[in-house]
């Protein structure tokens, strides 16, 4: 006779907190996201150390591990530089093939998406929102309202970042606000 145990699982999600002995936590400040933004200017009046945005990961293989998935959940901060709201850095993959999932937990904001050949487009987030990012596609995300915005990822623990093709060439597209409706210019 073979006996079998029933444990809890490693990780929860409680409202859109991330709890787990394994979740790694990251935070990007204003100073991390020097040249992101186009008005230099209005970026230089907010203080460098202003938190923008933080990251809670559960990365349970080593990364780069094929087969493996990585979960984490992202806090984005309301406000703006100049007219271009708060967003994250945004990225390609490493494994540029690799795909993803976003959903919304909380707050208003857009996913924006940009392919190998420069289009851009970008998708509402909401509670309960759910965005398939493809292979080749880089992605970030902007938060429109005026409270917090955390949305929830899934990808693979072999897609990697490539966040250097987005620091020297920019997204084609940016999202500013004009007259309170978010615009891609």
């Amino acid at each position: 006779m073979s006996t079998s145990n029933i444990i809890n699982p490693a990780l929860f999600f409680a409202d859109d907190n991330l709890i787990g002995d394994k979740v790694e936590k990251s935070v990007r400040r204003m100073k991390d996201l020097k040249g992101i933004f186009q008005d230099e200017a209005a970026f230089l009046q907010i203080q460098e150390e202003k938190l923008v945005y933080e990251v809670s990961s559960f990365l349970p293989v080593k990364e780069g591990t094929p087969g493996g998935l990585y979960f984490g959940i992202t806090y984005l901060y309301p406000g703006k530089v100049g007219d271009e709201y708060f967003m994250t850095k945004g990225h390609f993959h490493a494994n540029i093939d690799r795909a993803e999932f976003y959903w919304g937990l909380k707050g208003e904001g857009m996913l924006i998406f940009m392919d190998e050949q420069r289009k851009v487009w970008a998708e509402r987030m909401f509670p309960g929102s759910l965005h398939y990012i493809p292979g080749g596609i880089a992605h970030r995300v902007a938060n429109t309202g005026n409270q917090m915005l955390s949305f929830g990822a899934c990808w693979p623990s072999d897609a990697g970042h490539n966040y250097e093709e987005i620091a020297q060439n920019g997204f084609a597209c940016r999202l500013v606000d004009r007259n309170g409706v978010p615009n891609l210019i």
